[in-house]
């Protein structure tokens, strides 16, 4: 799955008290669960029809199941070739969703078919069998049923075993409106009239392969698509809303590429005949990578070439990736239960960058990664709520829970450390009979290790336990002496935190893979060790006086680094030229920004350094840095240096901004497009009189239609224009987001219309978040947005979730959404009577 926005939620706080939890009992566990469901879209309810093969293991009378919202007719147990019983009581478990269903008489050990009816809602919850609504181009609203079924709500569409690990066959079948598209899993088989109503069609799909429950996925609605064949033989079907098939190329360029990639690298063949890709108007997450039918928000499987920006397209290509990594690694081989989710979620968010990468080496999106995921694993691993990436989980309201920054980006940061530490070719060697030993089973994160192990030769459990089991991370710290042509560097290792550093007893340690390159080859690494005790010296021969030393070249290894302030010294001439790689130049900054930040060196040390960028050329590089100054300047609101932060921010965003000017030229890439973006939106937001004055002409004319806006440039001069405008600024924006036919031109506004600086409009925007114009997952964005932008903002947009909270909380009711809502309407306070606020809410 992949979570929304290029961002996952983080944990708010402490985990809440742990409600006793069981898993479901295994005497009895299906082996094929046979499913006909009936769907009706006028009234949002469905009709269902389960008969399982079943495996009775230990004699009893009853058979407990997962169950919610769902309400049984009848129930009743066939043993094979026995006569059949009827349950006689259902007790329903609502609490821990779960029913029992009661016997007359003991079922035997050995098969049997367990047969039940039942009736359920196609909520608007976004999660389980939910109702999804859409507009057709004529203009009538109209809803399509879909689902969203991990992490634990396949048992709101059928009473199921609805656990990772408890995996069977599944032979669907749905009954539908015969103008609508029925999707599945796998393919139809069989399309035929329903005898009882001659508008509805019977639509019958293939066997699946053995897979967990949250994969199952269906779709009913209204779709257009496109086609092609990957090289490997595999139909792939993008699916768009009518009218839009054309939207579906990029995302069909991307995935016929990228299956064949996959099974190159695992060296294993996709297992089923198809895959269809499909976007979903209401939905909770991202993308969801449910086994052959992969469902999408449309902003993360659409692209117009005229309407979409450049890092509209690179957001689609990772989130492909990402999906289709799990038909692999999750779908084929799946965790054993929720705490190992992180292997998962780590791993396709790790792998997406090597596709994207392998399918657009111009994106240069390894570089991407570091100021992505890396870093901003590091800022929440850093804080003392944070969790290790392994969490043990029980009850389902937990579940949710890890679908986090942790499980996401410092997972895929170790185990991009791990692929480096081990090297490509055993890397892929392990997880070749990791998929081969596990295929269509379940494994564990200590499985992955020994596979991992026999494959380098290499310690890999004790070295990933460190990361994975424990939270947070080292900082190590680095002195220097020359002696003759050697240059002794004595490192040690310390808990790195948010408030400083750990200074306690017991402090933790890690395994950590060290590796150090010096200036005559920046690019090679000269020496590789593993730092298993608490210091250390090395000595690195033939390195003269006057050449600088840097450890973790390529920022791979996970941890910061404090240099003695001569090394440090040594590392600014090869920023300044260059000759540092730009994802050591972006860690360097990045490292010395969140030491300050910890108060362990001075916020005037940094700045100095951000002044050795001013021949910077790389978009990454800007875009860590600008992050790091809105930090600083959202903290320097609360002080008088607000306006001296936003004329240091003018004053060194200038030279770059005149040298990209407002138009692309003939050559420019994808990067130069992203950077243009980006310090323009800087440039106007720190109110730079030359690209205010130039973004207001240039939405004035694309108001008008005299010239429209590329749409690379759209998000910076909306920012700029509302972040300097009136009420009738807003009223134009308002105007184009009802006018905007795209869902990523609406997302586009929704997120700079925080901006507006006055209170009376703040009001009008907060107030704009809830209406029916927004789509209820779009609504955080637009709250988010207003939190963002300014002091006043923060404190509005945390007013108005207080004052609407048993609105929010109904709508989102504890899934990933309300944590991210939390966590976006809180990130700036720095006053402690806040923070004791934020605590006492529900």
């Amino acid at each position: 799955m992949t979570v929304f926005g290029s961002t996952a939620g983080q944990h708010t706080g402490t985990m809440p008290e742990r409600r006793p939890f069981v898993r479901l009992p295994t005497d009895v566990y299906p082996v094929n669960y046979g499913l006909c469901l009936k769907p009706d879209l006028i009234d949002f309810t469905f009709e269902g029809k389960l008969e399982a093969l079943v495996e009775v293991t230990q004699a009893t009378n009853q058979i407990v199941m997962n169950c919610a919202d769902i309400d049984i007719i009848t129930a009743s147990f066939a043993p094979l070739g026995g006569d059949e019983i009827n349950a006689t009581g259902f007790n329903y478990q609502n609490e821990d969703e779960k029913v029992t269903l009661s016997f007359p008489s003991v079922l035997l050990n050995g098969s049997g078919t367990l047969k039940i009816d039942f009736v359920g809602e196609l909520n608007d919850k976004m999660k389980g069998f939910y109702r999804s609504k859409y507009t057709t181009p004529v203009g009538e609203v109209r809803y399509a049923a879909v689902t969203q079924f991990e992490a634990t709500d396949a048992r709101r569409a059928f009473p199921c075993w609805d656990e990772p690990a408890i995996k069977a066959t599944f032979d669907i079948t749905l009954i539908v409106p015969k103008d609508r598209v029925a999707l599945s899993n796998m393919n139809a088989i069989d399309r035929k009239p329903y005898p009882e109503d001659e508008n509805l069609v019977e639509v019958k799909f293939a066997t699946t392969p053995i897979m967990s429950t949250y994969l199952v996925a269906f779709v009913i609605g209204e779709y257009d698509y496109v086609e092609s064949q990957s090289s490997d033989g595999v139909t792939v079907r993008v699916y768009t809303p009518i009218g839009k098939a054309e939207q579906g190329r990029f995302a069909l360029e991307v995935a016929t590429k990228t299956l064949p990639f996959y099974k190159d690298y695992f060296n294993v063949p996709y297992p089923l005949p198809k895959i269809d890709l499909i976007a979903i108007a209401d939905f909770a997450a991202g993308a969801m990578e449910n086994w052959g039918l992969v469902t999408y928000r449309e902003t993360a499987l659409l692209i117009d070439p005229k309407n979409s920006c450049s890092s509209s397209k690179q957001w689609v290509a990772l989130v492909v990736g990402h999906e289709l990594a799990h038909q692999w690694f999750g779908n084929l081989v799946t965790m054993e239960w929720w705490t190992h989710l992180w292997l998962n979620e780590g791993f396709a968010s790790w792998i997406e960058y090597l596709c994207v990468d392998h399918c657009f080496p111009e994106y240069d999106i390894w570089t991407q990664f570091v100021s992505a995921d890396y870093t901003r694993a590091l800022d929440l691993d850093a804080l003392d709520s944070s969790h290790p990436i392994e969490v043990n989980v029980g009850h389902p309201s937990e579940v949710d829970e890890i679908f986090d920054a942790i499980s996401y980006s410092k997972g895929a940061s170790v185990i991009r450390m791990l692929h480096n530490y081990i090297g490509d070719e055993d890397f892929r060697k392990g997880m070749n009979s990791y998929l081969l030993k596990f295929q269509h089973k379940n494994a564990s994160t200590e499985d992955l290790w020994d596979c991992l192990e026999q494959a380098s030769g290499k310690p890999i459990a004790a070295v990933m336990s460190s990361w994975t089991k424990q939270m947070g991370f080292p900082i190590i710290v680095v002195d220097q002496e020359q002696q003759g042509d050697d240059r002794i560097l004595k490192i040690s290792q310390k808990k790195f935190c948010a408030s400083g550093p750990h200074n306690g007893e017991d402090c933790p340690s890690w395994m950590v893979p060290i590796s150090i390159c010096t200036g005559e080859d920046p690019k090679c690494t000269k020496l590789k060790v593993l730092m298993d005790s608490p210091e250390t010296s090395i000595t690195l021969s033939g390195v003269g006086q006057d050449q600088w030393v840097k450890i973790n070249p390529g920022t791979v290894g996970f941890y910061r680094i404090q240099y003695s302030s001569s090394m440090l010294e040594s590392l600014l001439p090869g920023i300044r030229d260059l000759s540092l790689q730009p994802v050591d130049r972006l860690g360097l900054q990045n490292d010395l920004f969140s030491l300050s930040r910890a108060g362990m060196i001075s916020t005037v040390e940094v700045l100095r350094l951000m002044e050795a960028f001013i021949n910077e050329p790389n978009y990454t590089v800007w875009s860590d840095l600008s992050c790091n100054l809105g930090v600083l300047s959202s903290l320097l609101s609360h002080t008088d240096f607000f306006e001296e932060i936003q004329e240091f921010i003018r004053d060194l965003f200038t030279p770059i901004g005149l040298k990209l000017g407002w138009d692309s030229k003939p050559g420019e890439g994808h990067l130069d497009a992203l950077l243009r973006g980006l310090v323009l939106g800087k440039l106007g937001k720190a109110g730079h009189k030359p690209t205010l004055e130039e973004a207001r002409r240039r939405f004035k004319d694309h108001v008008e239609g005299k010239q429209v806006l590329p749409a690379d440039l759209r998000s910076p001069v909306y920012l700029t224009v509302l972040k300097h405008g009136d009420s009738s600024t807003l009223d134009t924006m308002l105007k184009l987001h009802k006018q905007a036919d795209m869902q990523e031109e609406k997302n586009r506004i929704e997120r700079v219309l925080g901006a507006i600086s006055a209170p009376d409009l703040i009001q009008k925007v907060l107030t704009f978040a809830l209406s029916e114009e927004v789509r209820p997952q779009d609504t955080v964005s637009v709250i988010g947005g207003v939190a963002g932008s300014s002091k006043q903002g923060r404190k509005a947009a945390w007013k108005f979730v207080k004052d609407n909270w048993d609105e929010l909380y109904n709508r989102y009711q504890g899934g990933f959404l309300i944590s991210r809502l939390i966590k976006l309407t809180v990130d700036g306070f720095a006053i402690d009577k806040l923070a004791a606020e934020v605590k006492v809410r529900p």
